[in-house]
């Protein structure tokens, strides 16, 4: 990989192996300035935010036991007024408040919270991703912004030849043969793909440099070019620049139909490299780093979910824009710094989103621990791993849109035994009320319309029902809700229509038989 001096991309890391010729390195460190300092101290100043849907969920349930805890707590001096008013009746019992209480607050989501985690937790593991907690995959469900890496994640990570364009007055297949003698002994993965090109698009055999009794020229630093010589005949491709340069000193033309392929293929996102016979310039390679199949299908799917794409690149802005256009992500960050990761994701948190990521490297850890979801690869630094809150054991950056589809289905699973367990409560208040008051106010008889055989009774069975009722949502906490790409409107409007006409009516239907057989057995 060849660097320049100045700017982001001239770090070098401990271990690096140097591949051809020297490298210099000035290593100044002031107190507080290093690298690894100026890591440390962002990832200490990153904090999570708790989720909307988290935030939401605790203030619903404290306020349903502080809701029911008044209201049954009120129903005693209720009911010792109204006896000693009336003088007649009996008042209702502690027992039958307590059990009363016990019966409304929502036992039924909060015990089921922990089933629904655990769960979450469970399918992360069969995908090969270590979570670290339930709340950690509950929150990719609430997560509207998605900052996924270019290389690897959006393309394939590895340029390959794309097209042959060639200079006025030569042939493409021209082109293309010189391009293919030039890298006939490029092992690199772009060598390699124009060798393949040249073959599927002319037919062009591979030859061999030992048949061509040939020399190989191999990359350097400073040509910036690599080739082959076959006796005095001269074939190089490399850089543009360096291209230029080596045909001016040797006293040939440089066409300006090349300059002006050279930019157009810039302008495209992609890298050109200048192929030149024995001082005649032949035209362009095209080498294009090729977005994944079927990734701006999925990136259409996110969209359709409310989950906004941002592409993170060490590129420039025009290849960055190319490739994001390409791809179909919604926006993009180029030439990325820790810095720059971190001052965008705090951007859109600030905003009121909840943001996703992954990453592998030390200068991801900031991001990663300021992220509201961070997958950090297996591959990657002990830092990232203990900067996010997920670890893809297999190293796939595109996992984290699995991760999200799972955390939206623990996300609507969540939601709707919540729906289930909220009208179950307004069902049993309902159903109890009418029969275990009867005997303070005889009036509440013609609102049981289930007709309990007596107020204990109906205590009996609503609390035996309370307690079956969890372990009969256990599987379903476990398996979780089938999820669907709906809009939020047509979700809560399903969820309201199954599982909240269904948590009305189901208590009915099981407390009448639970006193109903409480009844043939002689219990009350």
């Amino acid at each position: 990989m060849v660097r320049e001096s100045g700017g982001d991309f001239s770090a070098v890391t401990g271990g690096t192996r140097v591949l051809s010729d020297w490298l210099i390195v000035r290593v100044t460190v002031n107190p507080g300035e290093a690298f690894i300092d100026r890591m440390i101290a962002m990832v200490e100043g990153a904090k999570r935010q708790k989720t909307p849907n988290e935030i939401a969920l605790t203030i619903l349930l404290i306020a349903l036991t502080i809701v029911f805890l008044l209201a049954t707590a009120t129903l005693l001096p209720f009911s010792l007024f109204s006896v000693s008013l009336a003088n007649m009746g009996s008042p209702v019992t502690i027992t039958v408040l307590v059990a009363l209480l016990v019966c409304l607050i929502p036992t039924t989501i909060g015990g089921l919270l922990s089933a629904i985690g655990v769960a979450g937790m469970s399918r992360m593991m069969a995908s090969n991703v270590i979570a670290t907690s339930g709340r950690a995959v509950e929150a990719a469900g609430d997560v509207d912004v998605l900052l996924l890496d270019k290389t690897g994640t959006i393309t394939l990570g590895n340029r390959q030849a794309a097209a042959f364009l060639p200079a006025d007055g030569v042939a493409e297949q021209q082109l293309a043969d010189a391009a293919q003698l030039s890298s006939l002994a490029d092992e690199t993965p772009e060598g390699r793909s124009i060798v393949i090109l040249a073959k599927q698009r002319f037919n062009i055999r591979e030859r061999h440099l030992g048949e061509l009794n040939a020399t190989f020229v191999p990359f350097t630093a400073q040509t910036r070019m690599s080739g082959v010589d076959l006796g005095a005949r001269e074939v190089r491709k490399g850089a543009a620049t360096a291209v230029k340069q080596y045909v001016e000193a040797k006293g040939f033309a440089y066409p300006d139909r090349v300059t002006h392929l050279v930019d157009e293929v810039a302008r495209k996102g992609s890298t050109p490299l200048v192929v030149v016979d024995d001082g005649r310039v032949l035209g362009v390679v095209e080498l294009k780093d090729i977005v994944k199949g079927g990734i701006k299908e999925r990136f259409g799917e996110l969209r359709q979910m409310g989950i906004r794409t941002v592409m993170i690149t060490g590129d420039n802005r025009l290849t960055a824009a190319a490739i994001a256009a390409e791809a179909g992500v919604d926006d993009f960050l180029a030439e990325a710094t820790p810095e720059a990761k971190l001052k965008l994701i705090r951007q859109y948190q600030s905003e009121g989103r909840l943001v996703a990521m992954t990453g592998d490297g030390t200068n991801d850890a900031p991001a990663l621990a300021q992220a509201d979801v961070a997958v950090a690869m297996n591959s990657g630094t002990q830092a990232a791993k203990e900067a996010g809150n997920m670890v893809d054991l297999d190293s796939n950056p595109t996992k984290l849109i699995e991760i999200v589809e799972v955390g939206k289905q623990l996300l609507i699973t969540r939601g709707s035994l919540t729906t289930f367990s909220i009208a179950n409560d307004v069902a049993k208040y309902f159903a109890i009320i009418p029969a275990a008051f009867a005997t303070t106010y005889p009036q509440l008889r013609a609102l049981d319309v289930m007709h309990l055989t007596s107020s204990n009774s109906a205590i009996l069975s609503a609390v035996i029902f309370n307690a079956l009722i969890i372990v009969a949502l256990i599987p379903l906490a476990l398996k979780g809700v089938k999820y669907r790409a709906l809009g939020a409107a047509a979700l809560l409007r399903r969820n309201l229509l199954v599982y909240g006409l269904g948590g009305l009516l189901v208590p009915f239907v099981g407390i009448k038989l639970i006193d109903m057989a409480l009844t043939v057995m002689r219990l009350v």
